[in-house]
């Protein structure tokens, strides 16, 4: 009797240790996403960096490599998500580093639903329901953000936000116009700062775009860093 209790006591620390195992493993992957690895640095070219959410994620390394020989690109090792995030956060991510570009958006977190208590990606019309971001809070922190980046002397770039898809999760089509209109008004306010048409481009590729997803295929991605990649070069030379 003692033996098979022993056994079964052996068997149950090894399978504990082994969904320990897994949760580490899965954990140290998310951990190495190389869209978050910084750069191999030539300190002889210009240091550029990317503020995004995971739609700038996926384009990270495909903007990288179209600016290879041409800039070092960084971003955050986060999903920067809201602009709520973003003014917490800011001087954290452009830390000490000279910034030759900076490329950043915030939006696709800010207009999305939250549930009464705050439960991710609730159904828009659902009791309680309230974006992350109210689009006049959302304005002024894009304001504050804008402000903050342009005191770094770097050439800053708005990046628009891509559409939301019919179908997308807690996200109502044609929110991210009039939050794309809202951060323009922001911009227009500080003044000195680019604009990246991104929102038209994002249209023209859209059946690169996931069904009912705000995300895109890889393809899609590849496309969408090679125009980022386009923008920057140009502020660059």
């Amino acid at each position: 009797m003692k033996m098979k209790m022993k056994r079964r006591t052996a068997i149950l620390l090894s399978a504990a240790m082994l969904s320990i195992t897994m949760v580490n493993d899965a954990s140290a992957q998310r951990k190495k996403n190389p869209a978050f690895a910084e750069p191999e640095i030539d300190k002889g070219l210009p240091n550029v960096l990317l503020i995004g959410d995971s739609i700038s994620i996926g384009y990270m390394l495909d903007a990288r490599k179209a600016l290879a020989g041409k800039a070092n690109v960084f971003r955050p090792a986060t999903n920067c998500g809201p602009t709520t995030n973003g003014i917490k956060n800011l001087d954290a991510w452009l830390g000490d580093r000279h910034w030759d570009v900076i490329h950043f958006n915030f939006g696709l977190h800010d207009l999305k639903y939250m549930g009464p208590n705050n439960e991710n990606l609730a159904a828009p019309d659902s009791p309680g329901a309230h974006q992350q971001v109210s689009i006049d809070d959302y304005t002024e922190n894009i304001r504050k953000i804008a402000e903050r980046l342009k005191k770094t002397g770097a050439t800053v770039i708005w990046r628009e936000t891509t559409p939301v898809p019919e179908g997308a999760a807690g996200r109502v089509p044609g929110d991210s116009v009039k939050y794309n209109e809202a951060a323009a008004s922001a911009i227009a306010k500080v003044g000195d700062i680019q604009t990246d048409p991104f929102f038209a481009f994002a249209e023209s590729i859209s059946e690169l775009q996931r069904p009912a997803n705000v995300h895109y295929t890889p393809e899609g991605s590849k496309k969408l860093g090679e125009h980022v990649a386009a923008q920057i070069a140009k502020a660059l030379y």
